[in-house]
């Protein structure tokens, strides 16, 4: 799991040597004790500077990561199906990353070629904060011209776009007193009602393709506390008088910078509709970025889609971002084209009986390595 620290080290240590095997430069990048989080594997296959811009190509960034949500279920292989924590998540997918580099490595296709792997130690849940933690990431993402992201793949399917995740704290605030004068000049509509009539109002005006507005917990009532990303609150009241607050926490996702901007502007300007005798404020608090779809991401998948039907594999769309989480491909989707759920054909990822298809591995990679291949140019 992400916080197992000397866990995180050990598999990073096992593919520093396969890659180090395929002839790359490999570095564990730590992370400060107060980001708590173990690091980050980048191993780096050098450009090789004599080589002719023909053999060099574009440079590529290929990312995985090596922890996992859940822990404690062990390996075992039943038939074609091996099973056990984070083996699709993504154990699969940093597979196949090696073995189609190996692939590759066995032809003499990588000789001039400059690939990154960055295999991070944390993207279940990144350290904070993400100028620290995902510094690595940005660095080899500068360096590189186009970026391969290996979470798990869907048949026929791969990731241009993903949304992003910002959390919301939306109080608001009522002039209390006796409850027989609720709705009066004195009164007002209380903290609740006024709670109730934003919340409503976010449902009726804001939805959009591609985005959610979820109010995960609520606390309201004569006095309420809700600590910061505590998950719980606490809240106080009797039925005889109106309440002075309320707290509500949520997410937004989204899939665009532009779409978070916007409809955070609604949500403030909805607040600020206040009833009478209340006020209201609310705070946003970024997450993961967006990935959004972009032409470059697009070409990609074209050159994927290419790539398998030439493989007899099939060929390959947009898997719809609705059905997609985050990743760490979106922290450096604004740098570089990039194209993601190239990994491991899987089920039951953050959940126990999690497994990997083992029969579909080698198409997989050698759709990899073709793609790889053929990005040269």
């Amino acid at each position: 799991a992400t916080e197992n620290l000397a866990g995180v080290r050990a598999v990073g240590a096992i593919f520093a040597a396969e890659l180090a095997a395929l002839g790359f430069e490999t570095r564990w990048v730590g992370m400060p004790p107060e980001v708590g989080r173990a690091g980050h594997l980048v191993a780096e296959h050098p450009a090789g500077g004599t080589a002719p811009k023909s053999v060099r190509g574009r440079r590529l960034l290929l990312i995985g990561h090596l922890d996992t949500v859940l822990e404690g279920e062990p390996f075992r292989r039943e038939g074609e199906r091996a099973y056990g924590s984070g083996v699709s998540d993504m154990k699969g997918g940093d597979v196949v990353i090696v073995e189609a580099l190996r692939a590759l490595a066995a032809e003499g296709l990588l000789a001039g070629r400059q690939v990154i792997v960055v295999l991070t130690g944390d993207e279940e849940n990144p350290g904070e904060p993400h100028a620290t933690s995902r510094a690595a990431l940005l660095e080899a993402a500068a360096a590189s011209d186009l970026a391969l992201a290996f979470e798990g793949s869907v048949p026929g399917m791969a990731v241009v776009g993903r949304r992003g995740i910002a959390a919301w704290r939306l109080e608001t605030a009522g002039s209390t007193g006796h409850s027989s004068r609720i709705f009066g000049p004195a009164r007002g509509d209380g903290a609740i009602f006024e709670m109730a009539r934003i919340l409503s109002a976010f449902r009726a005006e804001l939805p959009e393709p591609y985005l959610t507005i979820n109010p995960s917990v609520v606390v309201g009532g004569t006095a309420a506390d809700l600590p910061a990303e505590g998950a719980a609150g606490t809240a106080t009241g009797k039925h005889n008088v109106v309440p002075a607050t309320t707290i509500v926490e949520g997410d937004l996702r989204f899939l665009s910078a532009e779409q978070r901007e916007r409809v955070a502007g609604k949500m403030r300007a909805i607040v600020g509709r206040s009833s009478p005798q209340t006020s209201a404020t609310i705070q946003f608090v970024d997450g993961m970025p967006s990935m959004a779809p972009t032409a470059g991401n697009r070409a990609l998948l074209a050159a994927l889609d290419r790539a398998s039907r030439d493989l007899g594999t099939g060929p390959y769309g947009e898997h719809d971002p609705n059905e997609r989480g985050a990743g760490d491909i979106s922290f450096v989707a604004h740098l570089l084209p990039g194209l993601d759920g190239l990994g491991a054909l899987g089920e039951q990822e953050h959940a126990r009986g999690e497994y990997i298809d083992l029969a579909a591995l080698p198409r997989l990679i050698q759709r990899t390595a073709l793609l790889v291949h053929r990005l040269r140019e």
